[in-house]
């Protein structure tokens, strides 16, 4: 029996000291960030500066993908966690030109659809659980609960998550496309996706264009999303921070300043500002989803 480890594992020269933790969270969190007095006794591996540097990409360069890039990235997607192991999510890969404008389209006309070299989608995928049963003779009465549902959801954001950080380590680039949901019963057909499978999301992938400067958004302050033993409503004073930090974060990106408060209350204002998603249980009920 091996000995249990009992010092830190992290002791590589390679190891970001410190300071680069410093200046991490400065980036992540920008004018919002709050030093703690812990901060320099925190290890930093090459995972978390990647974690940590995250940015959405949406500009490419010409630079083609490593020709093993598809497999390494879906092996790191599978390593992920599933509930139950029941593996429910599915990814197309799609290179093909013609069908990402197509899907481009779909997605709100978001160019960089149509212009990554390579886009995959994400499925919520009960269809093959169905299969499973139907081929053993087994009532699968279970998969028409929304349980079953957010089970598929979940499991296909987390295979993406390890995809993203999987590619970012790799120096490629990506960026989460929702607008896979605008309509989601002509991006099932554009797929072929059989009854039970549903897009969840795109992720465009592709080389950072070296022309177009990405910085880091910021992300709330800590002190927003993190309760201690109970949830405490969030002070006025920390949102005000945050939309401090978003306003430096638009100029710049050479961006008009608009606070965060204000765009996450116009994104929320109604049905008419969720780009057709206002229709979406009726569009898996369409697409097969029991939900009840």
């Amino acid at each position: 029996m091996s000995e249990p480890i009992t010092e830190p594992i992290t002791t590589s020269d390679d190891v970001p000291d410190a300071g680069t933790l410093h200046a991490l969270l400065r980036d992540r969190y920008g004018a919002s960030w709050l030093p703690t007095p812990n901060t320099t006794d925190t290890p930093v591996s090459d995972v978390i500066e990647t974690l940590l540097s995250h940015r959405s990409v949406r500009a490419y360069s010409d630079q083609p993908l490593p020709a093993d890039v598809l497999q390494t990235v879906l092996a790191a997607a599978q390593s992920a966690a599933s509930s139950s192991n029941l593996q429910a999510w599915s990814v197309v890969a799609v290179r093909d030109a013609a069908r990402k404008q197509r899907l481009s389209v779909c997605a709100g006309n978001q160019k960089h659809v149509a212009a990554a070299p390579l886009l995959l989608v994400f499925i919520a995928d009960l269809s093959r659980l169905r299969r499973i049963s139907d081929a053993g003779g087994t009532n699968a009465g279970g998969l028409d609960y929304l349980e079953a549902f957010l089970v598929a959801v979940a499991d296909a954001a987390f295979a993406a998550q390890n995809a993203v950080v999987a590619l970012e380590s790799l120096g490629l680039g990506c960026c989460y496309i929702g607008g896979m949901r605008n309509k989601p019963e002509d991006v099932a057909a554009e797929l072929g996706l059989p009854p039970e499978a549903f897009a969840v999301f795109g992720l465009t992938i592709g080389y950072p264009d070296p022309a177009v400067k990405t910085d880091i958004k910021p992300r709330l302050p800590q002190r927003v999303i993190m309760h201690l033993e109970r949830y405490q409503q969030e002070s006025v004073e920390a949102l005000a921070d945050y939309d401090a930090s978003m306003n430096a974060f638009q100029r710049l990106q050479q961006l008009p300043e608009l606070d965060w408060t204000a765009q996450a209350s116009s994104r929320m204002r109604g049905p008419e500002a969720l780009s057709g998603r206002d229709r979406l249980v009726s569009a898996l009920r369409t697409l097969g989803f029991g939900l009840k």
